[in-house]
């Protein structure tokens, strides 16, 4: 099936209220493009579940905390298309800035504490620009299902609480991290590493695994826990620890001490590049 391809808000809700008339569900699966492996088990999962699927492909420019940022993501939108016709997508909604945002918004969401740690720590604004979005896709499709990956597990507890708070009729379904045979977390930012980086980007990956070894091992002191792990990462000049952080996987707040499942994050910068990873991690017994 070749996936039908539409840039406005009129149009998607127009070729979405046929499928609802007709009773079929319909499942979301937002993406920024350049699409990869990851994206394609959010939309395999998508295609199993639901009776249409749709793809949005939209660079989120509220989301971006630096304008290079925004300037160096991949735009694939020829080659997403062939891999949506490839995975029988029905819909794909790939808005112009100016359809999502005709006027700078005057009303967006703020994320409170569940945005304190982690990436908001670092990226101020990023959550509220990815919780408006989300937002606005959830109610210009109105789709039964979501797919997010795990990969962005703080994303994805802001838009369960986003829905809650909201009161829309969705659910939230979370996809398990795509990796490398080496471990490396599939991300739409790998393209930019050079092959030197790409060797070393797995860094990331081993240090949370040496966390989830020592919890593994009955460690339960988190501050004790972060340090020996980090101190695994190689010496590099190109590579920078942006944080390693223990957090419950519910609410995103740090641990002290480990007494149940912790979610182990990391952010590591590869020269230029910024990767994020994480791991759920659960004590003996």
């Amino acid at each position: 099936m070749t996936a039908g391809v539409v840039e406005t808000v009129a149009a998607l809700r127009e070729r979405l209220d046929r499928s609802r008339g007709a009773g079929i569900s319909i499942g979301l699966v937002p993406t920024m493009g350049a699409l990869h492996a990851g994206h394609t088990a959010l939309i395999e999962r998508a295609r199993r579940e639901c009776g249409c699927v749709v793809v949005t492909i939209f660079v989120n420019p509220l989301q971006f905390d630096r304008e290079d940022d925004l300037r160096r993501y991949p735009r694939t939108l020829e080659a997403d298309l062939d891999t949506c016709r490839s995975l029988d997508v029905d819909v794909v909604f790939a808005p112009r800035d100016d359809e999502m945002y005709p006027s700078p918004p005057a009303c967006t969401v703020r994320v409170d504490r569940l945005a304190d740690h982690l990436c908001g720590r670092h990226r101020p604004g990023h959550f509220e620009g990815v919780a408006t979005v989300v937002l606005k896709l959830l109610q210009i499709a109105q789709p039964q299902r979501a797919y997010f990956g795990e990969k962005d597990a703080q994303q994805t507890a802001i838009i369960r609480r986003v829905v809650r708070d909201f009161n829309v009729p969705v659910d939230i379904v979370e996809v398990p991290i795509v990796r490398e045979p080496d471990g490396l977390a599939i991300s739409s930012r790998n393209v930019h590493l050079s092959r030197g980086e790409r060797r070393v980007a797995v860094s990331l990956y081993r240090v949370l695994c040496e966390v989830q070894r020592h919890i593994a091992a009955g460690r339960t002191d988190a501050a004790e826990v972060r340090r020996q792990a980090a101190a695994c990462l190689p010496a590099d000049d190109g590579l920078r620890l942006e944080y390693l952080e223990l957090v419950d996987p519910g609410n995103m707040q740090p641990v002290e001490r480990i007494t149940g499942p912790v979610r182990v994050a990391g952010a590591l910068w590869v020269g230029a590049t910024r990767l994020i990873d994480n791991l759920l991690c659960k004590p003996p017994g």
